[in-house]
């Protein structure tokens, strides 16, 4: 049984034992049922609120900027939400993780992208948010004269999904229509500003006080490759090989370059030593590369090149230097293939574009400018001995022939060499090739999308954060990185990569409860935004579809129509349903059309 069949059972049961209860007369009046959905509903705190309402002006002011914003968002929502469910009409999406229903649930464990780990801050930011919601619709109510029914929490079984305000019907007709409206955007107000305020204090003091820990993160080691054997495992970090320090993923392959030992001596988290037996191995490859081999559920080792036993990529390397083709032999049969790096797309406006070089066809680099290149290291390794405005010769296996083309260089955005504009898959001729098989994790790189400084492994985006706004982009398609950016999701410093990260500065005595801060303010603005946007779709009973009808009512009170109340609900009746129809086409509609 899956995750969302074994919640979808524990809310029946729930349901069932709950109006057992009811029936019985366990529950005290306060609680009130509905299937699985009850309410706690109280009448204290009122006085409170009335006390924090009376500078009136104030929140007037407040809630008046509130409503300003909300009728924006409120108006990109309708565009967003309608574009988006024409576009799912006219072109259908292919069903993907993105857009499986379940993923539009914030709820940890069935949304594939909210592990559970983190439940407890998503489960805080939320009840956070909800309380902050009502309880801005309660505060305003107060300042417009509006009394209060009751108030309270609404739970989805155990789960708080909801916070309420009741106002009392007949003090919320007697109100004007400007003070409802201003009650009603005061909860996605509030939401707003507690995104700002988790926001800042997140990319302020609690990520300058993370920084990342020495040596090479591991997110794990390829199945049957010797680091794999050797026990190398997600959340180790490589901090020395063969006796050489390394911090960065290029400290570790130039180590394990530099070394002809077939075994090495890894050390893990600078505390206890491995030996990793190496042996080549084919952990991944490209489709029509031109081996023809496909990685499946075991590697492929590779025994000899040329008939030359071979074990490390030093020695592979040795063996290919002196001709582009070369005979591998492999577990998986004899090949003979020409060696070097294998584009998988060339940028049209390029520099190798620009020098009139295919961009839709099969090409393996196998020298530049009379150096050997064999891989893809190889040739990051040779642009990074030239600059922008370089004039180089770039030698080239194309659709069976040889090809070289004159290539002025442009500029690496991520550290300023040479660069030619290909997408490099890793490896050699369209296989990664390793005589290690780890994969890093891209520490540094989150660091630096969070506002803190990534080190020598937080460049893979530079610029990209260089803005408020730009910070706050980042940080909410984070959980979905593997989509956006091309690189993990990111759901937090869960204890899973907390041994990549290292705790400094004044907030140094916090200790790994720093983690737990960055988690849950990541997570509370995260939410609350979350809330804030869903709340202003103009549709009822949302507070969008509220805000619309007393601005309905506004404009129709001014036209001479002889029913106004009848076009009034027209009007929001559409609207409302439009969105409904294109939230139920999101949602449904990859798997449906």
């Amino acid at each position: 049984m899956n995750t969302l069949l074994w919640v979808l059972v524990g809310v029946l049961v729930y349901s069932l034992v709950a109006k057992a209860l009811q029936i019985r007369g366990y529950l005290p009046d306060a609680v009130r049922l509905q299937g699985p959905i009850a309410t706690i509903h109280t009448r204290r705190g009122r006085a409170l609120l009335t006390r924090l309402a009376r500078p009136r002006r104030f929140w007037r002011a407040y809630s008046n900027v509130g409503v300003g914003v909300a009728l924006v968002i409120m108006g990109g929502m309708f565009l967003l939400l309608l574009v988006q469910a024409l576009s799912i009409l006219q072109n259908p999406p292919a069903p993907s993780a993105v857009n499986q229903p379940q993923n539009f649930l914030v709820v940890p464990g069935v949304n594939d992208f909210l592990p559970l780990a983190v439940a407890p801050e998503i489960v805080f930011g939320l009840l956070v948010g909800l309380v902050v919601h009502e309880g801005g619709h309660g505060l305003l109510c107060r300042v417009e004269d509006i009394d209060i029914e009751s108030m309270g929490l609404v739970f989805l079984a155990f789960i708080p999904i909801g916070a309420f305000v009741e106002p009392d019907e007949e003090s919320q007709r007697n109100a004007n229509r400007g003070g409802r409206t201003r009650m009603f955007a005061a909860g996605v107000t509030n939401n707003f500003v507690l995104t700002a305020v988790a926001f800042a204090l997140l990319f302020g003091p609690v990520i300058a006080a993370v920084g990342v820990a020495p040596g090479v993160a591991v997110d794990g080691a390829y199945a049957g490759s010797p680091a794999s054997a050797a026990g190398v495992d997600h959340g180790d970090r490589i901090t020395a090989v063969a006796g050489a320090n390394v911090t960065t993923e290029r400290d570790l392959n130039d180590a394990l370059l530099a070394t002809e030992e077939r075994t090495v001596a890894v050390e893990i988290d600078g505390e206890r030593t491995v030996r990793v037996e190496r042996s080549l191995t084919v952990v991944g490859s490209v489709g029509g590369n031109p081996a023809n081999l496909t990685v499946e559920d075991d590697p492929i080792e590779v025994t000899a090149v040329n008939g030359t036993p071979v074990h490390t990529r030093g020695e592979f390397r040795d063996a290919v230097a002196g001709d582009e083709f070369a005979r591998i032999e492999t577990t998986a049969g004899e090949r003979t293939i020409p060696v070097g790096a294998y584009i998988t797309g060339v940028a049209p406006d390029g520099p190798l574009a620009n020098a009139s070089a295919p961009t839709n066809a099969t090409m393996i680099v196998t020298g530049i400018d009379g150096e050997r290149v064999t891989s893809s290291t190889d040739l990051a390794r040779v642009l990074d001995g030239y600059r922008e405005g370089d004039r180089v010769p770039v030698r080239a296996y194309v659709d069976g022939e040889f090809e070289t083309y004159q290539v002025t260089l442009g500029e690496n955005p991520r550290d300023g060499n040479g660069f030619i504009g290909v997408d490099i898959f890793p490896g050699t001729s369209g296989l990664l090739i390793t005589d290690f098989g780890v994969r890093s994790y891209p520490a540094g790189t989150y660091l630096e999308l969070l506002g803190g400084s990534g080190g020598e492994g937080g460049a893979a985006f530079g610029g990209l954060t260089d803005s408020a706004f730009a910070l706050v982009y980042v940080a909410l398609v984070l959980p979905l990185a593997s989509i956006v950016l091309g690189i993990p999701n990111f759901p937090g410093f869960t204890p899973a990569v907390t041994n990549f990260y290292v705790v400094q500065g004044p907030l140094a005595p916090l200790g790994d409860g720093v983690f737990i801060l960055a988690n849950t303010l990541f997570w509370a603005a995260w939410v609350n935004l979350q809330l804030g946007l869903f709340n202003c779709i103009p549709g009822y009973p949302l507070d969008g579809g509220r805000i619309l009808r007393m601005g309905a009512e506004a404009v129709v009170s001014r036209l001479p129509v002889s029913d106004s109340p009848r076009v009034v609900r027209t009007i929001t009746t559409s609207i409302g349903l439009t969105m409904l129809v294109s939230l139920i086409l999101m949602i449904f509609g990859p798997q449906l059309l």
